[in-house]
């Protein structure tokens, strides 16, 4: 092959290199959260996290990439830099084996300097700094690639993820892009302590510990609810929010609880039934809730249905206690004063 078409097709695999190099690095440092917002509109960070979420294989494409502009390099560069090295030593009178020596180890290092520095190095660097905006560039013709060579790829990909179980390790086929609890817990810390960082309500911290509270942990026995009967009247209604504070109540009938009542809605009743028993309507619906659940989920569930409380069962049938949306914000952000119905 001529020479200078070769350093021609060197230039090439420098640039083939890099690209899958860079393309590598940044789709592992790429986090999705910051590329779905992105995703409604833009196909590219659409790909791009198609890509991230069948991760093996296209590490796999990015490997078979590299290796192959690797490969060639080696084959085809350094015997045309040899050889065009050889001429002006030749014609200094070097004599043919010292020319063979010198001019192959000069054209390996040439090689190997120009392969670290612009098929590795430099793109690494890129797209390990500027992870998302590589992967929107880069991304989209890696899919075409790994579409081309995909019976390879996925040969690969099945072999790699094979021999990493034989290790007894369970392989990955998404980036984790998130911090465990105990790390943001860390560097919350540490930040508080080099004064970059204030939370002088706890909010953060309060935050990261509460999916870790269970329903049961928060709830109110039932001997520590005020609760009314059935029969109760709005006039006696009344009464306990003078006495208690309280604006709403759990309404029973014997061991069965019925709900609860809130005292704006009794307000509204008529004065000739202020001394009759609330009529049923009244009676607001509570959820049920398990004791193991997670406060998180109580949250979310009171938010749905829009009440301020619910029932929590220990066991299937069992009534534990109440749980109050007062005591599960508090949980997040600290007390909250606000008149809820239970002893303190």
């Amino acid at each position: 092959m001529n020479n200078w078409l070769a350093l021609s097709l060197t230039v090439l695999l420098l640039l083939g290199n890099a690209y899958f190099v860079s393309a590598e690095f940044a789709l592992t440092g790429s986090r999705a959260s910051r590329l779905e917002p992105l995703a409604a509109t833009n196909k590219r960070a659409q790909k791009v996290l198609a890509a991230i979420r069948n991760l093996n294989e296209m590490l796999a494409a990015c490997q078979l990439g590299v290796t192959i502009c690797s490969v060639a390099l080696g084959a085809l560069a350094e015997p045309a830099i040899a050889r065009l090295l050889a001429i002006p030593l030749e014609a200094i009178g070097v004599g043919p084996a010292v020319v063979h020596t010198i001019s192959f180890i000069v054209a390996l290092l040439l090689v190997t300097a120009l392969h670290v520095i612009i098929g590795e190095m430099v793109p690494k660097n890129v797209a390990v700094t500027h992870p998302e905006k590589s992967a929107l560039l880069l991304v989209p013709s890696l899919l075409v690639f790994d579409k081309i060579f995909r019976p390879v790829t996925a040969s690969l990909n099945w072999i790699s993820l094979h021999i990493v179980s034989w290790l007894g390790m369970k392989p990955r086929h998404e980036v984790v892009s998130a911090f465990t609890a105990e790390e943001v817990a860390s560097i919350v810390e540490v930040s508080e302590r080099a004064g970059v960082l204030q939370d002088p309500q706890g909010l953060i911290s309060g935050s990261l510990e509460f999916s870790e509270r269970s329903v049961g942990e928060t709830m109110v026995p039932l001997s520590g609810v005020v609760s009314v009967p059935a029969h109760v009247t709005p006039e006696q209604i009344e009464r306990h929010v003078a006495e208690t504070g309280f604006s709403r109540f759990v309404v029973r009938d014997r061991n069965h609880v019925l709900g609860y009542v809130h005292v704006k809605d009794v307000i509204a009743v008529r004065p000739q039934q202020r001394r009759l028993p609330i009529p049923m309507s009244l009676v607001r619906h509570m959820e049920t809730l398990r004791a193991e659940d997670e406060v998180e989920d109580a949250l979310r569930i009171m938010q749905g249905t829009g009440t301020h409380m619910a029932l929590v069962e220990k066991n299937p049938g069992e009534l534990g206690g109440i749980i109050f949306l007062e005591d599960v914000i508090e949980e997040l952000v600290g007390n909250v004063r606000d008149a809820m119905q239970r002893e303190r």
